[in-house]
């Protein structure tokens, strides 16, 4: 798996002094999440860099071993029993580099907020945690934490207390609620301040998810 992504960027300013990496989900590309950082108003905490990574192509079990961008494998429909750790580790290795990629380019590890959908959620998950600088925050939108039985022994004491948003719709049928739900109670036993929010949509965004995000974006970034 290469250790370079390719990666898009939208800026607000010509001196951003925070940055957003938003990871996507299985299928999708760095390109979906772009409208709706369009839409997000952080303004009051200064000129901010959104960075869109686009995952590997690589062969997906799930869907028949057909080629798609995607940062691990899933396996089967018990993929959260049942994990590509292989997957999981080379791809938070990536997500490493852009984290540091922004922290060359001059941006405080305390001014870097790591974010993503579904797979992009595991990934958030997976690498904020083991981060070895502290973060902003981490926002984990319809997915779920993986390898959630090494989780604790694994995170780094810097981001021991770093801020986590986590959403989920209630009619999903991708990502049970149940296992989201699940993700959110073992971080708060781990002792994160988790902000939960609950939509009744399926696996999606909704307008008051982006409204919600905006509050919490403006209140670590301010």
């Amino acid at each position: 798996m290469s250790m370079t992504l390719e990666v898009s960027e939208l800026e607000s300013g010509k001196n951003a002094d925070a940055s957003v990496i938003v990871l996507h989900g299985l299928g999708a590309d760095g390109t979906d999440f772009v409208p709706i950082a369009q839409e997000l108003k952080l303004d009051p905490v200064g000129e901010v860099r959104f960075v869109f990574p686009h995952a590997p192509v690589m062969p997906v079990t799930i869907n028949g071993g057909m080629s798609m961008r995607a940062w691990y494998d899933i396996l089967g429909t018990e993929f959260t029993r049942v994990e590509d750790e292989r997957g999981l580790r080379g791809s938070q290795a990536m997500v490493q580099t852009l984290i540091d990629r922004e922290i060359e380019r001059g941006i405080e590890p305390r001014r870097i907020v790591l974010a993503g959908f579904s797979q992009g959620c595991a990934m958030t998950l997976m690498t904020g945690l083991r981060y070895g600088q502290r973060l902003a925050g981490l926002v984990g939108l319809s997915g779920y934490l993986p390898l959630s039985a090494v989780t604790e022994a694994e995170r780094h004491r810097a981001n021991h207390d770093v801020p986590i948003f986590l959403a989920h719709g209630s009619a999903d049928q991708v990502i049970p609620i149940g296992r989201a739900t699940a993700s959110r109670d073992a971080l708060k036993a781990m002792g994160h301040d988790v902000e939960w929010h609950e939509y009744p949509m399926p696996h999606s965004v909704c307008g008051q998810e982006v409204a919600d995000l905006n509050r919490w974006l403006l209140r670590i970034l301010g």
